[in-house]
């Protein structure tokens, strides 16, 4: 194999690309990634990296979201302790009717948790008038750090990759060539056509600060608020839908996170000392995708299909997927890379709940060309 000849080349070095290229190397596979603008230089640089699992009744999602803690809480304390932080994280309600659920909601959680009532939150310097729900091995990822780190001896080009081609059954991209694709772009989705996905962004902001403030918890309420570690605090929300594309980031934001932050912490020591931002991807259905790409207009070459007849699938030769990680890309990035993983090198099964083909039909029945 020559120097610009891989198994598999990897276009985006987000969690979701680095993670991917991780387990594709531990098993065997030679990998190069590629990114046009750095390791962990969107969403997921921009992110808090919060660690938790997901709160509710038992669904495809919350089931995913907890199976993909388990793992990520495990490999994360493993292989990446100096990278991860089990700081524990406390779940505050957000109204009176949010609290009232938590004894409902408190036979669904599948990891080790406690109620903490406000006067043990008190002591812990979070203000609430709720009580809140402490999983206890659940915490914060150094975002880039980690993203490096997962790289270890896998290469790497920054690189935009603008010329994609397929022949004599290998990918050819920007002057390097591999049997296999894997998309990890995000947001950013537009090399293929994989519109029945319905991948979309939104735009989220982080701002850490300097504080003295003993915070020995992290806490999510209506932002996310880490644990001060080594006198830094991370203030991080997602929540702006109407973002279509990146913008510089607003210091603006970092003070309406600390304004928002100061009902349930003290704030008055805090000094900004960084603010980022960067797009989050979620798809049609709000759950990852993570497999092989149909080869949409070959699909619609067969009779009667917009009307509803359905065929097998046809995809695209060698080109795989792992996107829509959203907010919790740090949770579900190892599980689900090690799924791809798995199915490309070893023929595993795809968790049905991230298969993207689930979203194939729908969509089509809806899509006038």
């Amino acid at each position: 194999m020559s120097s610009s000849s891989y198994d598999t080349i990897v276009i985006g070095a987000g969690i979701a690309g680095t993670a991917a290229a991780y387990y594709l190397n531990k098993l065997g596979q030679k990998v190069l990634v590629i990114d046009k603008s750095g390791i962990a230089s969107g969403g997921s640089g921009a992110a808090g990296a919060f660690v938790s699992p997901k709160i509710g009744v038992n669904s495809p999602l919350k089931d995913l979201t907890d199976d993909a803690f388990a793992f990520a809480y495990s490999f994360y304390s493993d292989h990446f302790p100096d990278h991860y932080h089990a700081t524990g994280i406390v779940r505050i309600p957000k109204t009176a009717t949010d609290a009232a659920k938590i004894p409902y909601y408190s036979q669904f959680h599948k990891t080790k948790n406690e109620i903490l009532d406000p006067k043990q939150l008190s002591k812990l310097h979070i203000n609430s008038i709720y009580e809140g729900t402490l999983f206890n091995e659940a915490g914060a990822c150094d975002t880039v750090p980690l993203c490096k780190a997962l790289l270890e001896g896998i290469d790497f080009k920054l690189l935009e990759a603008k010329n994609i081609d397929f022949a004599d059954g290998k990918w050819h991209v920007e002057g390097f060539d591999a049997k296999n694709l894997v998309l990890a772009t995000g947001f950013e989705n537009d090399l293929f056509d994989v519109k029945y996905m319905g991948i979309k962004g939104t735009w989220g902001n982080r701002a850490d600060f300097g504080s003295s403030l003993p915070l020995e918890i992290t806490l999510h309420e209506s932002l996310s608020i880490s644990a001060n570690m080594g006198g830094v605090i991370k203030l991080g929300a997602t929540h702006e839908l109407e973002v279509k594309e990146p913008k510089p980031c607003d210091e603006s934001k970092a003070m309406e996170l600390k304004n928002n932050a100061s009902r349930l912490i003290d704030t008055s020591d805090f000094k900004l000392i960084k603010t980022y931002c960067g797009m989050r991807s979620g798809s049609r259905d709000f759950a990852p995708v993570v497999g092989k790409v149909i080869d949409v207009a070959n699909m619609l070459n067969y009779p009667n299909i917009l009307n509803g007849r359905k065929y097998p699938i046809k995809y695209i030769d060698n080109l795989f997927i792992l996107n829509g990680l959203g907010a919790r890309g740090f949770v579900l990035g190892p599980y689900l890379a090690n799924e791809l993983a798995s199915y490309m090198v070893n023929g595993a099964e795809i968790d049905s709940r991230v298969n993207p083909d689930r979203l194939f039909w729908n969509w089509i029945r809806k899509i006038k060309y």
